[in-house]
C-alpha cells in the first residue's frame, strides 16, 4: 500500500510532463509560428506541431498518391511542425536544381551508418570528395567495360524463362481478354527482376557471382563482425529495413528513440532483424571483396575505383566508409531498377497496342535468333526509351518526396521565402501527375516523350532526383533497362492472370511491388503481329 500511494503522485507527474511536452509546448510554437509556416495548408489539424498525422499517412502504404490528390488542391502542404511538401513541378528547380542551397536534411542523418556513403552524406564539401572517387566508376566510359556482365546476366535469366516456358496463347488470351489458365502461370516476374538486378549490380560493383539466376533463389552468406557466418535471404533482409523508416522517421529528433523503442512490437522486431542481416550480408560482401583485392587481385568494378584511382593511388577510405559504399550500391543499383523492369512490361501488358509498337521497332534492327540485344544497337530506339521513360513517370522506383532543408539563412521556392532549416520535398509521383505538364498523366503514353516536345518534358521527370545529389547510377540502370527490356520482348510474349489484373504496390522509401505471375511462351517470329 505505501509503494502505491508513493507511486502515484510519481505517475500523474510523468503524465502531466508527457502532456506539456508532447502537446503544449508544441501547440504553444505552432502558435508563436516563428519561421512563418502556420499560412500553409496542413496535411491534417495537428500537422502544424506534430508529425504523428504523417505517420500515420505512412501506415497506409502509398503515401505519394495520397498527396497526389492533396497537391491538385493546395501548391503547397505543411505536413509536419517543420516540413513542407510542394506540388508545382517549378519547385523543383529551387528544391533539387544545380544552384540550389538546399542541403539534405536531417533525415539522412538520423537514418545514417556509422559511415555515410554517397546518398546520405549532408555536408557538401564531404559529398563534392566522395562524388570525385566514384565518379570514375560510374563514367559512361564504364558502361562498355560493364556490358558484358549484364548481358550474361540475361542470359542466364533466359535460361529460366526457356524452361517455364508454356504452349502459345490463343488470341485472347494472349490480348488480355481471357484470363490463361491457372497451372499456366509459372513465372513470377517480379522476383526474377530482382534477381536480375542483384546479380548483375554484384559483379559490376565487387566482381561476385551470387548465382541468384542459376538457383531461382536468393538465399546468400552473410557474416558478423565475430566473423561467424550464416545463410538468410537478401531480399527478406533488405526490404524490411526501408518499410521500418517509412513509417517512423518522419520525427526526426525521435526517430533514434522510436527506432528502439518500436522493436518490443513483433512487427517492428522483425524488421530490425532483417535489418542486422542486411548489415551482415553487405560486411561479408566487402569483407570477401577485400580479402581478393589484398591479394592482388585487379578487377574492373566499382571497388577497385573505391580503392584507387585511375592512376592507381590509394584513396585511403577507412573500411567502414568503403562498406557503406557498397553497401548502398547494392540497395539502390538493384531494387529500384527491378521495380523499373517489372513495372515496364506491366504497362505494356496492360497497354497492346504500345507493346505492338515497341516490337515493331525492335524487330527492325535484331536479328530472330538474336538472344540478348547489344546495347549500342538499341541504346538510341526512341520508341524503347520513350517505354522506360513512360513507366518511369507513372510510377517512379523511388516515389516520395527526398528531404531537403532550407539554409539557415532562408531561401526562395516559387517565388516566395520559405525561412531558413525548414525541411521541403516534392515527391516524384507528385511531379510527374502534373496534369500541367502531363496531361492524361495517369495514362501511360510513352508518345509524349517524342521530339521536341518529348526533350522540353525532360527536366520534370525527376525519377533520378535532380541536380547535383541526383542519382548517380542512373547510366547504369538506363543500361540494364535497355538491355532487359528489349530482349525480353523480342524473345518472349506474356499474359497477365486475368483481364484488368493489376500490380500491388506498397510505398516504403521505394515504390515497392508485389509478385507479379504471368504465363510465358516463346514469339513466333515468323509471324507479324498486328
Amino acid at each position: 500500500m505505501w509503494f502505491v500511494f508513493t507511486a502515484a503522485p510519481y505517475a500523474a507527474g510523468l503524465v502531466f510532463f508527457l502532456f506539456i511536452y508532447f502537446l503544449v509546448l508544441p501547440y504553444v510554437e505552432y502558435i508563436r509560428d516563428p519561421k512563418g509556416l502556420r499560412k500553409y495548408p496542413n496535411l491534417s489539424p495537428f500537422s502544424g506541431f506534430s508529425a504523428i498525422p504523417f505517420m500515420i499517412l505512412a501506415s497506409r502504404g502509398f503515401r505519394s498518391m495520397e498527396l497526389v490528390d492533396l497537391h491538385k488542391k493546395n501548391p503547397v502542404i505543411r505536413t509536419g511542425p517543420n516540413q513542407l511538401s510542394y506540388g508545382d513541378v517549378r519547385a523543383i528547380k529551387d528544391i533539387y536544381g544545380h544552384n540550389t542551397k538546399c542541403t539534405k536534411d536531417s533525415s539522412y542523418v538520423v537514418t545514417a551508418g556509422t559511415h555515410y556513403n554517397l546518398a546520405d552524406v549532408v555536408d557538401k564539401p564531404d559529398h563534392a570528395r566522395k562524388r570525385k572517387v566514384l565518379s570514375s566508376a560510374y563514367a559512361l566510359k564504364n558502361l562498355e567495360t560493364w556490358e558484358y556482365k549484364v548481358t550474361d546476366k540475361v542470359e542466364r535469366m533466359f535460361k529460366h524463362f526457356d524452361k517455364v516456358c508454356t504452349a502459345p496463347a490463343s488470341e485472347d488470351v494472349a490480348s488480355g481478354k481471357v484470363a490463361p489458365a491457372k497451372e499456366d502461370l509459372t513465372l513470377d516476374f517480379r522476383a526474377w527482376t530482382n534477381f536480375f538486378t542483384l546479380d548483375a549490380i554484384a559483379d559490376i560493383g565487387l566482381s561476385e557471382k551470387l548465382g541468384f539466376l542459376d538457383n531461382g533463389s536468393d538465399m546468400c552468406i552473410a557474416e558478423r563482425k565475430d566473423g561467424s557466418t550464416y545463410e538468410t535471404s537478401l531480399r527478406d533482409a533488405l526490404y524490411p529495413t526501408a518499410r521500418k523508416q517509412s513509417y517512423i522517421v518522419w520525427d526526426y529528433a525521435w526517430y533514434p528513440v522510436l527506432n528502439k523503442l518500436v522493436n518490443v512490437i513483433p512487427f517492428f522486431g522483425r524488421m530490425q532483424t532483417s535489418a542486422d542481416n542486411w548489415e551482415n550480408i553487405m560486411w561479408r560482401r566487402g569483407s570477401e571483396r577485400l580479402r581478393r583485392y589484398e591479394a592482388g587481385e585487379k578487377l574492373e568494378d566499382f571497388f577497385q575505383a573505391l580503392m584507387e584511382d585511375k592512376n592507381g593511388n590509394p584513396n585511403n577510405l577507412e573500411f567502414g566508409e568503403v562498406v557503406a559504399e557498397c553497401n548502398i550500391m547494392m540497395n539502390a543499383g538493384s531494387v529500384t531498377t527491378a521495380i523499373a523492369i517489372a513495372n515496364v512490361l506491366y504497362q505494356l501488358l496492360r497497354n497492346p497496342e504500345k507493346l505492338a509498337k515497341l516490337r515493331e521497332e525492335l524487330d527492325a534492327i535484331l536479328d530472330e535468333d538474336e538472344i540478348v540485344a547489344d546495347y549500342d544497337k538499341v541504346k538510341h530506339l526512341p520508341y524503347l526509351r520513350a517505354c522506360l521513360d513512360e513507366s518511369l513517370r507513372i510510377f517512379p522506383p523511388t516515389s516520395h518526396g527526398l528531404p531537403r532543408e532550407t539554409p539557415p539563412e532562408g531561401t526562395n521556392i516559387l517565388g516566395e521565402w520559405v525561412a531558413g532549416n525548414t525541411s521541403v520535398s516534392m515527391s516524384a509521383l507528385v511531379a510527374h501527375r502534373d496534369e500541367g505538364v502531363f496531361p492524361n498523366a495517369d495514362q501511360y503514353i510513352p508518345e509524349r516523350w517524342l521530339g521536341e516536345e518529348g526533350k522540353a518534358l525532360q527536366p520534370y521527370l525527376v525519377a533520378f532526383s535532380a541536380g547535383a545529389r541526383s542519382c548517380i547510377g542512373r547510366n547504369i540502370s538506363y543500361l540494364e533497362q535497355t538491355k532487359a527490356i528489349a530482349s525480353i520482348v523480342h524473345r518472349y510474349d506474356f499474359a497477365l492472370p486475368y483481364p484488368g489484373w493489376e500490380l500491388k504496390r506498397e510505398e516504403t522509401m521505394n515504390l515497392i511491388l508485389g509478385d507479379m505471375p504471368v504465363k510465358i511462351w516463346r514469339r513466333n517470329m515468323g509471324t507479324t503481329e498486328a
